[in-house]
């Protein structure tokens, strides 16, 4: 056995021992930097965790083409309008078929660059999936739904997946976003250039729920009492949950907190 399959074999060993099962859907959010984990390796093991008949998840996040993100936002302060403008112009649009999603982690990236994955057509907040299940939950993904009834968040939420989070805190939960629409959050305006039927960059602009995940850490420490199984994976701190409850925990949370 080489050494790849043996990491392999024991990293799916910890996801079982964490409570991954064969079949399961598995949104993943993880951090891999100082861990010592390869991404590809973390990949397989997921993969055979499991099984054939299960479906991994991940977000596949991209902010560099949006001209309202927080991230372009930081990247103009100090420029010149004209520097600004110049910058703008260079934006690169949105192709879900090439378009790296380096923000969110390396395994993100690894898993939407992996041959046979699937993923969801957002140009903002979309999903890469590998799996018996991906082509059907990230099918639909509409632009005024980043992560609404409508949205792979939603499919997931239905198809009772498992959030798994690796050195990673509920800061970065997506999952409680799905509760942000079902408690009626406002709508504001986003902007984004796309590759439009030409091949050519066209911006597009829409409404969508104002999404702020500044008390997600609260709602996760709320969370985060019985109903999560926390432990280890490649000695790296691992949390494993139901959606299900993370989003209804969510909507009591914001329905008694947030107004």
């Amino acid at each position: 056995m080489t050494c790849a399959v043996y990491e392999r074999v024991g990293l799916a060993y910890d996801l079982a021992r964490l409570g991954i099962e064969a079949g399961d859907v598995v949104l993943v959010h993880a951090a891999l930097g100082g861990t010592g984990l390869g991404a590809a390796i973390v990949r397989d093991a997921l993969l055979t965790a499991v099984g054939p008949d299960g479906t991994v998840v991940v977000p596949a996040f991209t902010a560099e083409n949006s001209d309202t993100s927080t991230a372009y936002l930081r990247r103009v302060t100090g420029m010149t309008p004209t520097q600004a403008a110049a910058f703008r112009a260079e934006m690169p649009a949105f192709d879900p078929a090439t378009t790296p999603c380096t923000g969110v982690g390396r395994l993100a990236e690894c898993l939407r660059s992996t041959p046979g994955a699937v993923r969801s057509a957002h140009p903002q907040v979309s999903f890469a999936a590998l799996g018996s299940r991906a082509a059907e939950l990230l099918s639909a993904h509409p632009l005024e739904s980043h992560f609404g009834e409508d949205s792979p968040l939603a499919a997931l939420y239905r198809a009772q997946a498992r959030v798994l989070m690796i050195n990673v805190g509920f800061s970065v939960c997506t999952a409680f976003h799905l509760a942000e629409y079902r408690v009626g959050s406002p709508l504001r305006s986003y902007r984004c250039v796309v590759r439009g039927t030409d091949g050519r960059p066209e911006w597009t602009e829409y409404k969508d729920v104002s999404l702020d995940d500044s008390d997600f850490e609260c709602i996760g420490d709320a969370f985060d009492k019985g109903r999560v199984q926390n432990g280890q994976v490649g000695g790296t701190n691992a949390r494993l949950f139901s959606i299900k409850e993370a989003v209804d925990h969510a909507v009591l949370w914001m329905t008694e907190k947030r107004r």
